[in-house]
């Protein structure tokens, strides 16, 4: 069960942005008044631009009454690749078609795709859908369902018109910057819901990205929250992705 968790975590500490100088997004007077194809648009328009990132990223991770906390080193280049180290004792690499981690305290490692952390997750995940729900991103696309809009207080609800028997999906949006407030999944047949609350953003170059990030997840009776703050990033830099699984090591096999 723990192996489950460090993966479950790792499969979010994936990217982010990042720049010199950044500071925190007031909310501004907001916008109620577009049709759902308007309110997507401007979100697409939202989507930052970039190449590289790098930076540190704080997790607090929270099951039951277990809680740990740490922070991490993380280097990306978008769409392409997501590095991860814990002062070197603890890597992970990820790319669309693989999903690789190693742990030098205990002489392990874990080297596959997607299969286990959608089965983890209880949705499909791939790099994408990371990628989208760390930016602040519709973590499914915008584009291939007709949608509806409804405004609660500052923001906006969207939903797709016809709601899947699987898979229920939920996005509020903000009505000033247009970007993700929560994103709201839930599975009712298994009793699983997955919440992804962004609770505040900073500018960037003149972009708008996520500055924390609260994740809930619930199946059945059990929970698990991982909280998310990105510190000191920067954007652009040319990077290195140095990962190579030591010999010798027990590879981890995940059931």
């Amino acid at each position: 069960m723990q192996l489950k968790r460090v993966i479950y975590i790792l499969s979010f500490v994936v990217l982010l942005f990042g720049c010199k100088s950044s500071k925190t997004v007031a909310t501004g007077e907001g916008n109620l008044n577009l049709s759902a194809k308007q309110l997507i648009k401007a979100h697409l328009k939202s989507t930052p631009d970039f190449e590289t990132l790098a930076g540190r990223l704080k997790i607090d991770y929270t099951e039951g009454s277990n809680s740990k906390s740490t922070t991490v080193s993380f280097r990306m280049e978008k769409d392409q690749v997501i590095w991860i180290s814990k002062l070197g004792i603890i890597k992970a690499l990820i790319t669309p078609t693989r999903v690789a981690f190693y742990n030098n305290w205990d002489n392990t490692y874990f080297d596959g795709n997607y299969a286990y952390l959608s089965d983890l997750m209880g949705i499909e995940l791939d790099f994408n859908k990371v990628q989208n729900l760390l930016l602040g991103e519709a973590l499914y696309s915008l584009k291939e369902d007709d949608f509806e809009v409804q405004t609660l207080d500052d923001q906006y609800i969207l939903k797709p018109k016809t709601q899947s028997e699987a898979l229920e999906l939920f996005y509020l949006l903000n009505a000033s910057h247009f970007k993700m407030n929560s994103q709201q999944l839930a599975q009712a047949k298994e009793l699983r819901m997955l919440q992804i609350d962004y609770t505040s953003y900073q500018k960037v170059d003149k972009q708008t990205f996520p500055e924390t990030i609260k994740i809930h997840a619930v199946e059945a009776n059990e929970e698990t929250n991982v909280n998310l703050e990105f510190r000191s990033l920067t954007l652009n830099s040319k990077l290195s992705f140095p990962f190579r699984i030591p010999s010798g090591y027990e590879e981890i096999v995940l059931k």
